[in-house]
């Protein structure tokens, strides 16, 4: 049966570990992104202690509020992981031993002598007698699926492999099987060239015409805005026309300035037009430390465009090994434009790539002059024949610094790489 519902999502997450920031939580991200995709609304996301208190309140509240409550955490063997025996509470029911559940806790057991056969184990396997036990195929703790009232709680892992292989195999289309979800389209563009104000500013007339129904979010990155066009319709070919007529529109104000009409990482986008025009790339990093080269070889495939890299931190790397003149180094310091054109040409060469990257600077917080101060970067891409180059003066803080340098240097490759036959 299918159940209508006021689209509302609620997330609970579990672990003294999130909030003391021992660990980030990633998880609320993830599935709130997945869930919007699928046509569910968060409404809400909380974060709790292991403290059965806490767990039982927040999920009270949680049912009053929401038709789906999603619970990561607190689900292992050990004496701190107490959702289960909450959920007991919760629903007035008692924990019993699952053999399906044991089952798949030996399967992942047999192979770990250290973890053999034990009490512990075997408490994993017991759930609510009142759930509907899932198998994790990731891991040992069982998914647990409540319904009540025609809402939904679901207590998933907290690891999240685990929790996204459960939510994208198991959990999205059974709860998209038990409710009626609102169908939902969005166009996101990856714009550059303008802070978040700035872009608010020159779009503000295209905003504030939209049509009813459809909305627009800035989501601000480093360097670069992330804009997110939505709308709901039970027409959906009339939505994705309202959507391309307005990202028409758009395109007319902002021209070049959208990088990409997709949720796309940067160096995604230079990587897709490597592949498309067959060329090759390599980097020489100073201030980045290896940064950008990290970037370029994290997504599959990148062997085919990606050679490799220099981390030139010292002047005697970048003389020896990038080639760049000893007298630059004495003269204009490895923080200049000359040093930067050379490591670029200097990369190419030593590693036979079509395109070479190179960053030098200073990231801080110490090590800057009056003439030279924190935040100054240079960046440049070249090939065999030409060379552009870049300053940028940034903040003071360090990883600020490197995170912009490495974005700005990928969206410099992109352009040389664009306007390269």
């Amino acid at each position: 049966m299918i159940h209508k519902m006021n689209n509302s999502v609620e997330i609970i997450t579990i672990g003294d570990e999130l909030l003391i920031g021992q660990v980030i939580d990633t998880n609320s991200a993830w599935m709130g992104e997945k869930l919007n995709e699928n046509g569910f609304c968060v409404k809400q996301i909380t974060s709790i202690p292991d403290d059965k208190s806490h767990i039982l309140t927040a999920i009270a509240n949680a049912f009053n509020n929401a038709d789906v409550i999603l619970i990561t955490g607190g689900l292992g063997p050990t004496k701190d992981d107490i959702t289960k025996k909450s959920l007991c509470e919760f629903f007035n029911t008692e924990l019993i031993f699952d053999e399906a559940s044991y089952d798949n806790v030996k399967k992942f057991i047999r192979n770990r002598p250290q973890n053999m056969d034990n009490e512990l184990n075997r408490q994993q396997a017991m759930v609510p007698k009142s759930c509907t036990p899932i198998l994790n195929k990731e891991g040992t703790a069982p998914i647990l699926w409540f319904e009540r009232i025609n809402k939904i709680l679901v207590s998933l892992p907290g690891v999240p492999h685990e929790m996204e292989c459960a939510m994208t195999d198991e959990i999205l289309p059974r709860l998209k099987d038990f409710f009626e979800c609102p169908s939902r389209q969005q166009i996101t563009m990856i714009v550059y060239g303008y802070g978040e104000s700035a872009l608010a500013l020159k779009i503000s007339d295209w905003e504030n015409q939209l049509p009813n129904g459809l909305k627009l979010a800035y989501l601000p990155q480093s360097n670069y805005v992330k804009l997110r066009l939505s709308g709901e319709s039970e027409d959906q070919e009339s939505l994705k026309e309202s959507l391309d007529r307005e990202v028409n529109k758009l395109t007319a104000i902002l021209g070049k300035s959208i990088l990409a009409y997709e949720d796309i990482e940067p160096e995604k986008i230079l990587t897709n037009i490597l592949k498309e025009k067959k060329l090759t790339i390599s980097t020489a990093e100073s201030c980045t430390g290896g940064t950008i080269a990290s970037l370029l070889a994290k997504h599959p495939g990148s062997s085919s465009f990606y050679k490799g890299s220099v981390v030139s931190y010292c002047n005697e790397v970048k003389h020896n090994i990038l080639g760049v003149k000893s007298e630059t180094l004495e003269t204009v310091g490895a923080v200049s434009q000359d040093t930067v054109e050379q490591m670029a040409k200097g990369v190419c060469q030593l590693l036979n790539t079509d395109i070479g990257i190179s960053v030098s600077g200073i990231a801080g917080p110490d090590g800057g002059t009056d003439e030279l101060p924190v935040g100054t970067i240079w960046i440049a891409v070249a090939n065999h024949e030409t060379v552009v180059s870049k300053r940028l003066q940034l903040g003071t803080s360090r990883s600020e610094n490197i995170n912009k340098a490495t974005i700005e240097a990928i969206f410099l490759a992109k352009e040389f790489a664009e306007n390269k036959n």
